[in-house]
């Protein structure tokens, strides 16, 4: 697998985050979706990542740079049809190592509080998050879920 910062341009990654829009709204309300488009993705506070087995696209994550101590996962996806091979796992470790070699304290996400999201959840807590509440302009939400930890 290789991880390489993402310039958002390859039409797999556009199919991949479609794909993350399109589940994100099937599974919450609309004023619960949090997922970012390309042309969010695209802001300088934000670093995208893809991961690929040579050709074949295996997932997406970014980092979003909330302050100058605390940065924030964002996009996490992986396709559904290539799941459970690694590339979450990989993208998040990245993600983190990234986030620490910044000298960030602390890291953050918001994920959906459905059952479908208990997968994500189990990573996370994996890699040591712990759930939190609201952080930075997220309000508290039923449909949502936060996490965070210390770097």
């Amino acid at each position: 697998m290789k991880i390489e910062v993402d310039d958002l341009s390859h039409p797999a990654i556009h199919a991949l985050l479609n794909e993350h829009l399109q589940s994100m709204y099937e599974l919450s309300p609309p004023e619960s979706v949090h997922a970012l488009d390309i042309e969010k993705l695209r802001k300088p506070e934000i670093t995208f990542w893809s991961i690929w087995k040579g050709p074949l696209l295996l997932g997406c994550g970014a980092l979003k740079e909330m302050d100058k101590k605390h940065g924030e996962v964002k996009s996490m996806r992986t396709p559904n049809a290539l799941r459970r091979q690694g590339a979450g796992r990989a993208i998040l470790a990245h993600i983190i190592h990234v986030a620490r070699s910044r000298a960030y304290e602390q890291l953050s996400l918001e994920t959906g509080s459905m059952e479908a999201f208990a997968p994500a959840q189990r990573l996370y807590e994996s890699f040591g998050f712990t759930y939190c509440g609201p952080f930075g302009e997220y309000v508290e939400d039923p449909n949502s879920v936060f996490m965070t930890m210390r770097l």
